[in-house]
């Protein structure tokens, strides 16, 4: 029940490696995220899997073939570098891709005009792409990569570009898809796009993996935060039992993490122990943003969105 496997898989410009021993497993029918900063890897990694280059050494097998070119026709892409033939149709776009993986004709026009009233471009279905806003434009060309209805799809960045509400059915297109018993990868920067649809997710900066597992296995990676003011300082909030480190953010807030195997509950029956007067108590979970700057460290500050 494996859709793809990577094993050792490494990849060398002369002196530069841009990815280094990757090895992981993708679960047939599941949504996999491929994580980091720009320029960490992910897409090399995507080209090596669609066999559009060749990696330095390492194996690769995806839907039980030693390459995408045996199984192409079962396979979806959405490359980084986005592009349309301009002075095409929308709906023609769509079905022309459509026929290049083997639909007949007639069956992918009806996919086509299907596509875009489902994902609220029906009304633009004649148009011709020169015409399509650019958010329009990306949504053509993500319904055009899985006319063919395709068992894996490998969707690279597609969020990019998008604004707000494009982002909100762009994750629907990939849940849709799910559904319908479709394996996908997609790689992205942000954080909160992997956090709401993901099962997995590969973590990747620098080339090397750092993260390979469930979004709730890496959430788990760091401990629960709570955020307080007070009358009191952080040196104070130290000396209690529940708490495991301390410091100020942007805000003038506490910062706490709670030690291994205690509750928010303890830490403010604590404070009331030690006299200590709450204005605030603010309790969360990590999410995935804060593991990511966790995992990744200073580059991730740079590189990443909420």
């Amino acid at each position: 029940m494996t859709a793809l496997k990577l094993k050792n898989l490494v990849k060398r410009y002369g002196d530069f490696t841009a990815v280094s021993d990757l090895s992981l497993e993708v679960p047939t029918g599941s949504i996999y995220g491929f994580l980091g900063p720009n320029g960490a890897g992910k897409t090399t990694t995507i080209r090596m899997i669609l066999d559009i280059v060749k990696p330095s050494s390492g194996d690769i097998t995806i839907l039980g073939a030693d390459s995408a070119m045996d199984v192409r026709n079962r396979i979806g892409y959405l490359p980084e570098e986005k592009g349309l033939y301009k002075k095409m149709k929308a709906w023609a776009i769509i079905a022309y891709f459509a026929r290049l993986k083997g639909m007949p004709s007639s069956e992918a026009k009806t996919r086509a005009f299907e596509l875009l009233e489902r994902y609220g471009l029906g009304d633009f279905a004649n148009a011709k792409v020169e015409t399509l806003s650019k958010g329009m434009g990306q949504k053509v060309q993500v319904l055009a990569s899985i006319a063919h209805r395709p068992d894996f799809v490998i969707l690279d960045e597609p969020f990019s570009g998008l604004d707000p509400s494009n982002q909100q059915v762009m994750e629907q297109v990939i849940s849709d898809l799910n559904k319908e018993g479709a394996t996908i990868i997609f790689s992205t920067h942000v954080m909160s796009h992997a956090e709401r649809i993901c099962d997995r997710i590969l973590l990747i900066a620098s080339a090397k993996k750092v993260f390979d597992g469930t979004v709730q296995e890496a959430k788990d990676l760091l401990p629960p935060r709570v955020r307080v003011t007070g009358d009191f300082s952080a040196a104070q909030l130290i000396e209690l039992p529940s708490v495991n480190d301390c410091n100020i953010d942007e805000d003038g807030m506490l910062n706490i993490d709670i030690s291994s195997g205690c509750t928010p509950q303890q830490l403010m029956s604590e404070c009331f122990d030690a006299q200590l007067t709450l204005e605030s108590f603010e309790y969360r979970q990590p999410d995935l943003h804060d593991v990511f700057l966790h995992l990744v460290g200073e580059e991730a500050k740079v590189a990443t969105l909420r």
